[in-house]
């Protein structure tokens, strides 16, 4: 068993039986600490496991299960590279789904709760996509702060989504002309401040300003325009083979303002090695796989995101909640199939618990339901999802509940001829009229001074 295996049924165990954690230890393994140590990693032995499920069944009444011989996770780096990386996926539910501008509006009620310090409001977006939740949220920020100049970071390590977001720069500058935009290619840890941990890695980082002239996006986008063979030559990514996870060749920061205002930008355009977080607002939409682990999800990407906050900040979270008709099409075809098995309740404990001292000062929101999930749709006209369903809608319907289930595509390709995958879409779409899903919410804010 993996260490997330043992820990979610001593954890299921303990809510069952109201015990402390640290309760369970010390009776099961004579350890308070087994819990802890096992969230840092920390391996235990075959003997241990024994005692541990011998506990629980005595307690439950139940029989021990079988010890199986543990069998390594193996990854194939090509079936496992990153599910957002099928652009015809991506883009069909991008355009057919309302997910984008429904985040967008969730992500702009937090504006309400920010108060920016000079010498300007800064955001940073982890995970940018092709570009629309970031481009929403900015109209808004400048209908709320016209006069604030903006700084802007965005991580994304997808070459095709880096070009669709830049796309949508021009219009941004030419509205908003007081703003910095920086993109980068590195991880979670080392995205806010531009600064790979490895000085190694560091060496080899490519720092980019790309200072535009003009006043209007149509000068703006030429420019900007002209940077794609520097994208093509640099923006690279490769398949880790321990993880077989996306990871960049070589780190990038692209810095992007207009030359009219280059003095009124002077103290928050980046240099680097001077590079600050202490940002206003981070925007974390679907920055991690469902089936994540949710020690993966708080270590490796939501708690350096919280420690990027600076007093008064805000992170908010957003991921997908399941329980909705498009995870019905998928349990028709797959029954008993849930990828959404980690809630925003257990993902800020195990964030709040990696954090440890370092964030005493900050506040972890996961609100009722009512505030917290929100639901998004598949458009359609309404003879469209009624009577008979042509197959292009099916197919749509179809691909946007494998797209937020996460399926991976050697599982689709065993269905995809066999009509059932179509048929389990019809059917929902008469049963509800129509296709919606629910993405669920959260908040980290760190303490104003």
């Amino acid at each position: 068993m993996t260490n997330d295996q043992i820990i979610a049924q001593i954890s299921e165990f303990c809510r069952q039986a109201d015990m402390a954690e640290s309760t369970f230890g010390r009776r099961a393994v004579n350890d308070g600490k087994l819990v802890h140590r096992l969230r840092e990693g920390k391996r235990i032995t075959i003997d241990t496991l024994d005692r541990i499920q011998a506990y629980i069944a005595t307690s439950t009444g139940t029989l021990p299960p079988p010890r199986l011989a543990e069998v390594p996770e193996k990854r194939d780096p090509k079936s496992n590279f990153r599910f957002f990386e099928n652009r015809q996926k991506y883009l069909l539910f991008v355009h057919t789904c309302s997910e984008k501008r429904v985040v967008a509006e969730r992500v702009g009620l937090e504006l309400a709760a920010i108060h920016p310090r000079p010498p300007a409001l800064r955001v940073f977006d982890a995970g940018v996509g092709d570009g629309t939740v970031l481009s929403k949220v900015l109209r808004t920020m400048h209908g709320r702060f016209p006069q604030i100049p903006f700084y802007v970071a965005g991580k994304e390590l997808s070459l095709e989504d880096v070009r669709l977001t830049l796309e949508k720069v021009p219009d941004r500058l030419f509205e908003h002309p007081a703003s910095v935009f920086v993109f980068t290619n590195m991880n979670y840890a080392e995205a806010p401040w531009l600064t790979p941990a490895s000085p190694a890695v560091a060496a080899s980082m490519i720092w980019h300003e790309v200072v535009l002239q003009g006043a209007s996006s149509g000068e703006f986008e030429a420019q900007i325009a002209g940077l794609k063979p520097f994208l093509d030559q640099n923006w690279r990514a490769n398949v880790s083979p321990r993880t077989g996870m996306p990871v960049y060749e070589r780190p990038i920061a692209l810095v992007l303002y207009r030359e009219d205002h280059r003095f009124l930008l002077d103290a928050i355009i980046p240099r680097a090695g001077r590079v600050e977080a202490n940002f206003d607002l981070v925007i974390a939409s679907q920055p991690y796989r469902a089936k994540s682990s949710v020690n993966f999800r708080a270590k490796r990407i939501i708690a350096p995101l919280a420690r990027a906050l600076r007093p008064g900040g805000r992170l908010i979270g957003i991921h997908s909640h399941g329980q909705d008709p498009g995870l019905e099409i998928i349990q028709a075809v797959w029954p008993g199939e849930n990828p959404f098995s980690v809630s925003r309740h257990e993902l800020l404990r195990a964030v709040k618990y990696e954090l440890g001292s370092s964030g005493r000062d900050l506040n972890f929101n996961a609100y009722a339901d009512n505030r917290s999930i929100f639901r998004y749709d598949m458009e359609a006209l309404p003879n469209e999802v009624t009577g008979t369903i042509g197959t292009s809608t099916a197919f749509a319907a179809w691909n946007a509940a494998v797209y937020v289930a996460q399926i991976e595509e050697d599982r689709l390709t065993d269905i995809a001829h066999s009509g059932r995958a179509l048929d389990a879409a019809r059917e929902v779409l008469r049963k509800h009229n129509g296709l919606w899903f629910y993405d669920e919410s959260y908040v980290i804010s760190r303490r104003r001074d």
